[in-house]
């Protein structure tokens, strides 16, 4: 997850700005963490202190409204209403890094991500793209190549992920769908060869930069290991004591240390 909100907060200066350039300096004071990483640190709550779900995103709403959420979940967060949306936005897939690092079997892992999911990206794509990113993560974890697990998301989940960026990069735009989303960011992952260079490989399609540096980082992460020390560093520096908490007791419990950096 510490990986997610590092290309959350890499990303987060180009949403409004999308570049197709490789070559950015990765942090500066304009960077910040955006609702991908408060909403993945609500679902990473909910997960360790069995916390609903619905309750918990409300809840993170509430604490940080200003985070940069999309309309209908503002809509839907602010109103005293639990009903899902039928959304197919990436804001599904943003934030289920904490599913693909707590749970350890691939029953559970997709179970937890349709549930993540459906509160509010009851639509099927919506909850396609959780799964999807959830799963890449868990197998990134069991040290599963790179090529066993883009096959195995084509095959489950329809994505072709057999493009390249090259191909990609010149027509694409900022798209906020999981279909139109996340087999791109996944495909920035499969094309890198460190963190680094998965999350400039996300940034640079001129996207939605923060959402889908957020979702290859969090693959990158399971795969490669620790992110980039200074990195790391400036997430913590990016946090508030509440938000630090739950990080560090989510990456104690999953691996084994509350501050790899």
């Amino acid at each position: 997850m510490l990986g997610a909100i590092a290309g959350d907060l890499v990303g987060s200066r180009f949403e409004a700005r999308p570049t197709k350039n490789r070559d950015f300096e990765l942090v500066t004071p304009q960077c910040r963490i955006t609702d991908d990483s408060v909403l993945s640190l609500a679902l990473a709550q909910s997960l360790m202190d069995d916390i609903p779900y619905a309750d918990n995103l409300k809840a993170f709403f509430r604490r940080y409204p200003r985070a940069g959420y999309g309309g209908s979940f503002m809509l839907w967060a602010a109103s005293g209403e639990s009903e899902p949306y039928y959304s197919f936005g990436n804001g599904s897939a943003m934030r289920v890094s904490p599913v693909g690092w707590y749970l350890n079997s691939e029953e559970d892992v997709l179970r937890e991500a349709e549930q993540s999911a459906a509160v509010t990206h009851n639509h099927p794509e919506g909850i396609k793209g959780a799964q999807s990113v959830a799963l890449a993560v868990f197998r990134a974890r069991q040290a599963r190549g790179k090529e066993a697990i883009k096959q195995e998301i084509e095959e489950r989940f329809g994505y072709d992920l057999s493009r390249s960026l090259r191909d990609i990069r010149p027509g694409y735009s900022f798209d906020v769908t999981c279909q139109g989303s996340v087999p791109e960011a996944l495909i920035a992952f499969l094309e890198a060869q460190d963190y680094e260079d998965t999350v400039r490989n996300a940034v640079s399609l001129g996207g939605d930069s923060d959402t889908q540096a957020c979702i290859a980082g969090a693959v990158a992460e399971a795969s490669y290991g620790n992110i980039p020390a200074f990195l790391c560093e400036t997430v913590f520096q990016n946090l508030d004591a509440f938000q630090r908490n739950i990080l560090e007791r989510f990456l104690q419990q999953t691996q084994g240390k509350a501050r790899p950096c």
